[in-house]
């Protein structure tokens, strides 16, 4: 008889029957005011095109956080990641991005990059991860308020 470890977590490909359970992790994970989380029609329209990928974490069976990518050729760019803030400090964003670094690496991509608001605690996270800023976009989101955020590009070689 074999028993898994309570609490494991799981990382494994997802899909368009996964999108409530993704789109609850967005809610919560993605602070409103800041105007960054997508709608469910683009995460949707997204999940078909070649090369996209959505990874699902799940602890105990519940999502609990997810990554959106996209390759093309040799570069691959990540377009979303989310964990549940009640699962926050658990290294399941860690996990994520070793994922998101590992896959696109074994599937041919070497430059990778990503977008993220500056001030965005996640900006740590991807530095952790040897991403470094490569570029910025000023006044790029716009919050619900009219205050407008400036994003910075990160950028990986592998």
């Amino acid at each position: 008889m074999s028993s898994v470890a309570p609490h494991l977590l799981l990382i494994d490909r997802g899909g368009g029957g996964d999108l409530d359970e993704v789109m609850a992790v967005m809610g919560s994970a993605f602070d409103s005011s800041f105007g960054e989380a997508w709608t469910r029609a683009q995460c949707a329209g997204i999940l078909p095109m070649a090369g996209v990928t959505l990874m699902v974490a799940r602890r105990d069976g519940d999502a609990v956080g997810f990554s959106l990518a996209r390759r093309t050729l040799d570069e691959a760019e990540l377009l979303l990641i989310a964990v549940r803030p009640d699962h926050g400090r658990s290294r399941i964003g860690s996990a994520l991005v070793q994922r998101f670094i590992a896959d696109q690496k074994a599937a041919g991509a070497h430059h990778l990059h990503l977008e993220v608001r500056d001030g965005n605690p996640a900006v740590q996270l991807y530095r952790d991860h040897g991403f470094s800023v490569a570029g910025r976009r000023t006044s790029y989101y716009r919050g619900t308020n009219g205050e407008r955020f400036d994003a910075l590009t990160m950028t990986l070689t592998v």
